[in-house]
């Protein structure tokens, strides 16, 4: 019986992803049960969570299962699980939405390829809506634990774009899951492609998955049966029997754990669609008794720049489920590790509250946190490069902001960053600290970078001149972090981290002697000169001074003193809508530069003007990438062109 029935129309994203799941994973489409299965021992983990403040939740029926059943005739196949259950705003909620940051994104990224499109769905996770890969109408029924027999509640859709609620009456708590199987789908029905699937996809989870199996009595030995009586047979039966070996996974010994177990357990806690690309799995013992799985997905999530998003580990304590993203015991930067902790020394009773304070808390996560850096060590050292280059290009931007954040991690962080740089020929992000410092000339002592919006614009930056003549690796930094970064950090291994760009360019011992000298030289000679520019280019400069860092361009500008705002960070701030003031730059210029000698003997006052403007302009676009007023750049070169 129903009442209180009403329809809804699915959120937007909702449909194209139905759609997609329809056309996209045609070619796995048994991922449907994990999903679901995974959804049901979630269930039942809530459950056993709420019951650990209230036994009374468990009512007549403690005894915890999912239960897997076919129907030949109506051709359905039903997941049930006794879990927590839903009520009708929750069912609403999860069902009829993708609550979820970076779905926009997700679905600005697809393409209409669909073996490309089926790699992004797995990344995004399919869940619940996996169910319409196989069925052609999906039909839930639902009561929450802490409703009454006559308070359950029913969906239905054929995913087509709306969905249908009820109130029903359930005698029993949990959700019942009914597919209306699709005809080519009828595989499904069969017991051996489904024990088969739960063996493949759940046999470590820790709730025991159960099918009904025939029983056949065995027949009594003759002389055991009265002669007086008539040889008889038993009926046979049916009994619901476990088929998976439903203990924890994570509470097992590694040794005895292979790796399509450790990937199918991944699975389970992420809802991924792909392998990890690594684990690790750790058991303490001692002043504190915890074990941690920990997974790095293959891909990184579409919300990964949001700090704000949810994440963390699943949190156990001995053994029973307490709260999914815990946080607490992972640093921000590591904010896409997946993976489990089960300790032995927090209270069941634990909250989030308790945990942001706990003195235990703490010391578990920096266990934690350094055995998540281990594990990116160790695949950093592996021969096969691969998974690290997989790595770094899906995770390098957060890993950076740990050098801010985690000082006591600093040196173990610094190990795993990976830069571009002026010893390749190309973008590729493969050069590490160590790498850098055993190409280093003998008397260089500093780490030297330089920090751009592009690549292209950093490799060809005039900047780089004089280093590339002296034969001096530079670090090329290109991301939005960088700036942030090498702002707060000024050495490693003792070498401090010396910019390109700065006003008081610490060469140290690579000075060249005779360079200083002529430098000094020039200037002095043309002190009337310098003067004549800084004039003629009026407040637009603080000073004009002959350089040593150029070998082939006329000009650079250089910001004020060592806390000089970079070109870089100057386009981030006023891309994030902050005021800043007007640089005023120190112009270098370059006396062995045609353009500086033609412009030393100009005697058009106007045109000595022009051609100034024109040297300080051409510095500017070189080191920002752009001008305030193009247009009258344009004109002044124009002019210049035309002037015979």
């Amino acid at each position: 019986m129903t009442d209180n029935t009403e329809k809804r129309g699915f959120q937007t994203e909702v449909k194209q992803l139905l759609n997609l799941l329809a056309n996209s994973l045609y070619s796995n489409k048994e991922v449907f049960l994990r999903e679901l299965i995974s959804n049901a021992s979630d269930a039942i983990d809530k459950l056993r969570f709420k019951a650990v403040q209230d036994q009374s939740v468990y009512g007549n029926d403690s005894n915890l299962h999912i239960r897997l059943s076919a129907d030949k005739d109506k051709k359905t196949l039903t997941i049930s699980d006794n879990g927590i259950g839903m009520t009708r705003d929750q069912i609403c909620e999860h069902l009829g939405t993708i609550a979820k940051s970076g779905t926009a994104e997700f679905f600005k990224n697809l393409s209409g390829d669909q073996a490309r499109d089926s790699q992004l769905i797995g990344q995004f996770g399919v869940g619940f809506y996996s169910a319409f890969i196989v069925a052609d109408k999906v039909t839930v029924i639902s009561r929450s634990a802490e409703a009454a027999p006559d308070q359950a509640v029913c969906w239905e859709s054929d995913g087509t774009g709306e969905y249908t609620v009820s109130t029903v009456t359930k005698a029993d708590r949990g959700t019942d899951v009914i597919l209306s199987l699709k005809e080519e789908n009828s595989e499904y029905l069969e017991d051996w492609t489904l024990r088969s699937a739960v063996t493949k996809y759940s046999d470590h989870i820790s709730v025991p998955v159960e099918m009904l199996e025939t029983v056949k009595p065995e027949k009594k030995d003759d002389a055991e049966e009265n002669k007086d009586e008539k040889e008889s047979e038993t009926a046979e039966y049916t009994e619901w029997k476990q088929i998976n070996e439903a203990k924890a996974l994570w509470t097992r010994s590694a040794k005895d754990i292979t790796d399509d177990e450790y990937k199918e357990f991944y699975k389970h806690i992420s809802h991924d669609y792909d392998d990890p690309l690594v684990w690790a799995h750790n058991h303490v013992e001692g002043a504190q008794e915890y074990t941690s799985l920990l997974y790095v997905p293959k891909h990184a999530p579409w919300d990964l720049f949001n700090r704000e998003q949810k994440h963390g580990l699943k949190l156990y304590v001995q053994r029973v489920f307490i709260m999914d993203d815990a946080e607490q015991f992972m640093p921000g930067y590591l904010r896409f590790i997946k993976g489990v902790l089960d300790s032995n020394d927090l209270p069941l009773n634990v909250s989030r509250e308790i945990l942001q304070d706990s003195k235990l808390t703490s010391k578990l996560k920096s266990g934690c946190t350094k055995k998540a850096l281990q594990m990116l060590a160790k695949m950093a050292k592996d021969e096969n490069q691969d998974n690290y280059k997989t790595f770094w290009k899906e995770y390098g931007s957060v890993i950076k902001e740990g050098l801010v954040e985690d000082y006591e991690n600093r040196e173990e962080i610094f190990d795993l960053i990976r830069f571009a740089s002026t010893h390749n020929d190309n973008s590729e992000q493969n050069v590490s600290l160590k790498d850098y410092i055993s190409r280093m000339p003998e008397k260089q002592k500093n780490i030297y970078f330089l920090t751009a919006a592009t690549y292209a614009a950093a490799a060809s930056s005039p900047y780089l001149e004089t280093f590339k003549k002296k034969g001096i690796e530079v670090l090329l930094l290109t991301e939005r972090v960088d700036e942030w970064v090498m702002n707060q950090v000024t050495e490693y291994k003792e070498k401090k981290f010396i910019s390109v760009t700065a006003s008081d360019l610490e060469l140290g011992d690579l000075e060249d002697k005779e360079e200083k000298e002529k430098q000094e030289s020039q200037a002095k000679e043309n002190e009337d000169f310098l003067k004549k520019v800084k004039e003629a280019l009026g407040e637009q400069v603080t000073d004009v001074k002959v350089t040593n860092r150029l070998t082939d361009t006329p000009s650079c500008v250089i910001g004020q003193g060592n806390q000089m705002m970079t070109a870089q960070m100057r386009r981030l701030l006023e891309a994030s809508g902050q005021k800043l003031p007007d640089e005023k730059y120190t112009l270098e210029i370059n006396m062995d530069h045609d353009l500086v000698k033609q412009l030393a003997q100009e005697t058009d006052e106007s045109r000595f003007k022009d051609w100034a403007q024109l040297i300080l302009d051409e510095a500017i676009l070189a080191d920002q990438g752009a001008l305030k007023e193009p247009a009258r750049y344009v004109k002044l070169v124009n002019s210049l062109l035309l002037h015979k």
